[in-house]
């Protein structure tokens, strides 16, 4: 044999010995079956080249607690750096046991409402996610409805201006957010930046855009750098979450980043439809709450918090319960609900998603509605922005199709919208994308709003949504060409870490 072939054959060896001893420590974690039978499956397909791939990818940080949350935890109560998180723990607690008594007191009520209370309950034991009723909230259906009104707030800023986004980029709408910010700052306001390091890679390249505004004052950081992503292991794990705060009583929270692409300005992509929403009311709180505690995740920066939540007025009467999951998180709170949510659905499961890539649990419960009867229609984008991505969700599409659902194809531009509607009762939107990598991966926010008048708001949307879009019929789907089938079908098996 030559030095090349006994080369070869070594590197094989050494691959498939390490591949058998990270299968072996997978298995020992308890995964997902679909998730260690893809690593394994990657192990044995790529030698060498898959223990890079898990290397960057793979990692449970659960497991090895990355984020040292309990420690961060402790932190905070030792220390009484929020002394805001006791309060709404407090309320959590109130409304556990209310919620709690209403279920087993009102089981005869109609069962739309007795489903809601559940999903309510559902969000109050997997965090300290409290529902508040002191809200008014206005829906924008794509980014000149957004920006025009953020710009607007952000001008109007008399303290403070928090940001956090999974992509800020050097573009027209950026430099205008950036140099509003830099008036700002020169006005006395606080601002604070947090961006995700994988999502903000352009800012490598674009030092300029990056370095005018610190060096004006605002403070702006990185969350979880991705430096050493072989040792690390943190690559995997990104903080898609869009949130914005003015003065402790205005928020923003949905699908859009900041760049020219969310205006409609990509030749590609062309008119790009998505969902954001503005609240001004008590539900701010927790907005504020969860980026504050992001940035102490960062900087270990303790911020006196009296002037960072204000005495709130009266702004309306939303009901609003916003929510966080990450991979920091006990319970994969966002996923749970959503499961809950299709579950106790009598009538209609709307949904909106530019990804479509379910666990089992939520492709049954999904199937299972529409074999019962319930009107479940999925609006997914007909141009492809990650083509692997997209050939695992129409392996999906399949099982909706044959189990009565419906799936329609938006064709007025991209479909970028997270948005699920069940029985025009509870309406779930924010940055997290029906699919695995926000369920369990990625660190995402979502506000769970049940005024039926905001509900029918975002319903009408996806109705108007559905005029621009084109269904997938039974007989067309399974005449699709072979070597599509098959690229599907191939994606789906790498699913579980896309």
């Amino acid at each position: 044999m030559s030095v090349v072939g006994v080369l070869f054959l070594s590197y094989l060896i050494i691959s498939y010995i390490a591949g058998a001893i990270i299968s072996m420590s997978i298995i020992l974690e308890n995964r997902d079956p679909a998730r260690t039978v893809t690593w394994l499956l990657i192990f044995i397909l790529l030698p060498g080249i898959g223990l890079v791939i898990y290397a960057v990818f793979g990692r449970n940080i659960r497991k090895r607690k990355l984020f040292k949350t309990q420690k961060l935890a402790h932190n905070i109560k030792e220390k009484n750096l929020f002394e805001n998180l006791k309060e709404i723990q407090e309320l959590v607690e109130l409304e556990q046991s209310s919620i709690k008594r209403k279920i087993l007191e009102d089981e005869d009520e109609e069962e739309e409402e007795y489903a809601k209370k559940r999903v309510i309950s559902l969000l109050l034991n997997t965090g300290m996610f409290p529902f508040t009723s002191n809200n008014k909230i206005d829906v924008y259906v794509d980014g000149n409805e957004k920006f025009d009104n953020l710009l607007r707030d952000i001008k109007e800023a008399k303290n403070h201006i928090h940001l956090e986004y999974f992509i800020i980029k050097d573009s027209e709408i950026g430099r205008k957010i950036k140099n509003l910010l830099i008036e700002k700052v020169k006005e006395g306001v606080k601002v604070r930046i947090l961006y995700d390091d994988v999502g903000c890679w352009r800012f490598w390249f674009h030092r300029k855009f990056f370095n005018e505004m610190k060096k004006s004052g605002i403070e702006i950081m990185p969350f979880l750098p991705a430096k050493l992503p072989f040792i690390g292991g943190k690559l995997n794990y990104r903080n898609h979450r869009k949130i914005v705060v003015i003065d402790g009583n205005i928020g923003y929270t949905g699908g859009i980043n900041i760049g020219d692409e969310y205006l409609g300005r990509n030749k590609k992509f062309g008119y790009w439809r998505d969902t954001h929403i503005r609240i001004k009311g008590t539900s701010v709180y927790m907005l504020q709450m969860i980026f504050l505690i992001d940035w102490y995740y960062t900087t270990r920066d303790a911020i006196d918090l009296k002037e960072y939540f204000p005495k709130m007025d009266y702004c309306g009467d939303s009901m609003v319960q916003v929510v966080a999951s990450g991979p920091d998180s006990d319970w994969e709170a966002i996923h749970y609900a959503y499961f809950s949510a299709i579950c106790q659905a009598k009538k209609s499961i709307y949904i909106e998603t530019p990804y479509f890539i379910p666990d089992e649990s939520l492709l049954i419960a999904l199937k299972s509605a529409a074999l019962s009867g319930v009107d479940v229609r999925i609006i997914f984008p007909k141009i492809a922005d990650h083509k692997m991505v997209n050939n695992a969700s129409y392996s999906y599409f399949d099982d909706i199709l044959r189990s009565g659902g419906k799936v329609y194809l938006y064709t007025k531009g991209f479909i970028h919208s997270k948005v699920m509607i069940i029985d025009d009762k509870i309406a779930s939107t924010g940055s997290a994308n029906m699919d695995l990598r926000s369920f369990m991966l990625n660190f995402e926010i979502n506000a769970f709003i049940y005024d039926e008048k905001v509900v029918k708001v975002i319903t009408d949307d996806f109705f108007e949504d559905l005029k621009n879009s084109e269904e997938i019929k039974d007989v067309d789907f399974n005449n699709r060409k072979m070597m599509k089938k098959i690229s599907e079908s191939i994606a789906r098996l790498f699913s579980p870490i896309l």
